[in-house]
C-alpha cells in the first residue's frame, strides 16, 4: 500500500482508570511495569492503539485481555500528548476511565498481568503522568455524579440508600449529610424500591432499591456541590 502521507509518526497508547467498590472505598488497579523505562514502578493499566482498530477498540481489548470482562462501561477523560511524558519515545495516549465490580474479573488473568486494587488513600507512586491522569479521571467522575446518579456499575444488582450513600462519600472523600441524600435521591425517580430488607442496617431493616434503568438521571447539581 502506498504511503500518503510524509511525516514522522507518532505512538498512541491507552491507559485505563479502573474503578472499583468494596468495603465503602473506592479503589483502583495498578501494576509494575515489566519494562523500561519505568520497570518495575508502578502503573495504570494501558496498551498501544493498532492501526485496525480505534482508541475506544483498544482500551476494550486491553481491559478483556486482563480481566476476561467484555463491554466493560468506558467513558474518555482526555488526550495526553506532552512531548517528555513517556521518556521512552513520543507517545500520546487516550485516558479512559472504567467501571468495575470487584471479583467480577478473571482474578486468574488479573495475577497473570500483576495487577492489585487499591485504595485511593493507599496508592503508591505512579510512574510518567499517570497521577495526572487518575487525578482528572476522578474530577470527571465527580462531576458526572453531581448531575446523574452512578452506581449501577459498582454497586449490587440491589442495594440500600445507605450503600449508595457510602459509594457517594467514596467518590467524594467527604461525608454526605443522610437525610438530604435520602430525600433528593429519591426525588430523582429513577430508583425502584424492592419489597425485600436488608436487616443488618437496623432493627427494621433497610429496603433494597434497584435502578429503573442503569445510566439515566436527572439533574443532581443542587444534591452535590462541587
Amino acid at each position: 500500500m502506498e504511503q500518503t502521507y510524509q511525516h514522522a509518526r507518532q505512538l498512541v497508547a491507552v491507559d485505563c482508570i479502573i474503578f472499583g467498590y468494596e468495603d465503602a472505598d473506592l479503589k483502583v488497579v495498578a501494576f509494575q511495569r515489566k519494562l523500561n523505562p519505568g520497570r518495575g514502578a508502578w502503573s495504570l493499566v494501558g496498551g498501544w492503539v493498532n492501526h485496525d482498530e480505534s482508541v475506544e477498540e483498544a482500551a476494550q481489548r486491553v481491559l478483556h485481555e486482563i480481566t476476561g470482562l467484555e463491554n466493560i462501561f468506558l467513558e474518555q477523560v482526555e488526550v495526553f500528548s506532552k512531548i517528555d511524558r513517556d521518556p521512552g519515545d513520543r507517545v500520546i495516549s487516550v485516558a479512559f476511565y472504567a467501571f468495575m465490580r470487584i471479583g467480577q474479573q478473571d482474578k486468574k488473568l488479573v495475577e497473570e498481568y500483576g495487577a492489585h486494587w487499591f485504595s485511593l488513600r493507599e496508592l503508591p507512586e505512579l510512574v510518567f503522568d499517570h497521577q495526572d491522569m487518575l487525578d482528572k479521571a476522578l474530577d470527571k467522575l465527580r462531576r458526572k455524579a453531581s448531575y446523574q446518579l452512578v452506581g449501577s456499575e459498582l454497586l449490587p444488582d440491589r442495594f440500600t440508600l445507605l450503600q449508595l450513600r457510602k459509594l457517594y462519600e467514596a467518590i467524594y472523600q467527604r461525608e454526605l449529610d443522610p437525610g438530604n441524600f435520602r430525600k433528593k435521591v429519591l426525588g430523582l425517580g429513577i430508583l425502584r424500591q424492592l419489597s425485600s430488607k436488608d436487616m443488618s442496617e437496623s432493627k427494621k431493616g433497610a429496603y433494597y432499591f434497584k435502578f429503573k434503568k442503569a445510566g439515566t438521571g436527572q439533574n443532581m447539581e443542587r444534591i452535590i456541590k462541587l
